[in-house]
């Protein structure tokens, strides 16, 4: 046990409501090496396909098809996965980020989690990525499905968005069943992390820095949130907006006749990077746009969107009417979150 996972442990039943023993615990290097650690022992297990959301995250879906899993679509709408759909998939588990759905910043409610649980009563597993859980700003927080079903959800977590992308530090919890396999691929892949970072992470969370400087973010996005969203109806009051009430990021829906990989190229061209939103659905799925602003100013955030705009209008003028059929696969390198 180290004292990375007893201030993990602790930080969980906070801020998350999830009891566990710290030994329990599984300090990682972040999500990323979470899901590699369970993709093999699924895999060992018998599992080789597993649902994804749709739509879902690019990156993710590339990570588990890295790691030779089959990714099937679970379609997303306002009140989170559809379990329906789950359900009859046949899929043996599903990846979720429920607290916070990317891209579409839906929460999943109260019925679809009740939902959840029965179908998990039939053998299924849940991989819960707590994303953006802590940046919440207009809701109040919601539960973790790893609170209620330790024994069939694998649930993952990271201090990126926190602290720094580049401490690489985040932990795992999964069932007992699959804990000595994980710790076997995680003896194998790095012999365990570095322990300085794991000492700077149980010193900042037992200090009370590490939630004095939530609190600071939080303020801090709400702002940018609040410069985006204003950008947006002065200067594409056509867009919708989706998932404004938590999170780093917009998701943006346009009207037919916009082709978005196209847009977020012309956007770039113009030295402004987002999201097409089509990168991250494997079923058709309006145009769109993935846009952050965790990382700019309220200046350059209302530059940015101006461009955007300045990009759709020469679009329009250029092509009346197309529609938004064409779809550009991206790179691995592309790949989002």
């Amino acid at each position: 046990m180290t004292r990375a996972g007893r201030a993990v442990a602790g930080w969980l039943a906070r801020s998350r409501g999830i009891g566990v023993d710290p030994a329990e615990v599984i300090i990682t290097t972040g999500v990323s090496q979470a899901l590699g650690l369970l993709a093999q022992a699924l895999r060992a297990d018998g599992v080789s396909t597993v649902g994804v959301e749709d739509p879902g995250s690019l990156g993710v879906r590339q990570h588990l098809d890295n790691w030779r899993l089959t990714t099937v679509p679970i379609p997303v709408d306002a009140a989170g996965v559809r379990v329906d759909e789950l359900a009859a998939s046949g899929v043996p588990a599903v990846m979720l980020t429920p607290a916070h759905q990317f891209p579409t910043g839906a929460v999943l409610d109260g019925e679809r989690r009740r939902q959840l649980a029965a179908w998990t009563r039939t053998g299924g597993l849940v991989i819960e990525d707590d994303y953006d859980a802590e940046h919440r700003y207009d809701r109040p927080p919601v539960p973790a499905l790893r609170a209620t079903l330790p024994e069939r959800v694998c649930y993952a977590g990271s201090v990126s968005k926190l602290l720094a992308p580049a401490l690489r530090i985040g932990w795992l919890l999964v069932p007992r069943r699959y804990r000595d396999a994980v710790v076997a691929a995680k003896r194998n892949a790095d012999l365990g992390n570095a322990v300085l970072p794991q000492l700077v992470l149980g010193e900042l969370i037992t200090s009370g820095a590490f939630e004095r400087q939530l609190r600071l973010l939080r303020q801090r996005h709400v702002r940018r949130r609040d410069a985006m969203t204003a950008a947006l109806a002065r200067h594409l009051p056509e867009a919708t907006v989706h998932g404004a009430a938590a999170g780093l990021h917009l998701m943006v829906t346009l009207d037919g006749d916009v082709v978005d990989t196209e847009l977020a190229a012309a956007a770039l061209a113009r030295g402004v990077k987002v999201q097409p939103l089509s990168w991250h659905c494997l079923r058709p799925y309006r145009p769109g746009l993935v846009l952050g602003y965790a990382a700019n100013t309220a200046s350059a955030i209302n530059a940015g969107i101006a461009t955007v705009a300045a990009v759709r209008r020469g679009s329009r003028r250029r092509h009346p009417g197309r529609g938004s059929a064409e779809r550009s696969p991206p790179s691995r390198a592309s790949a989002a979150r």
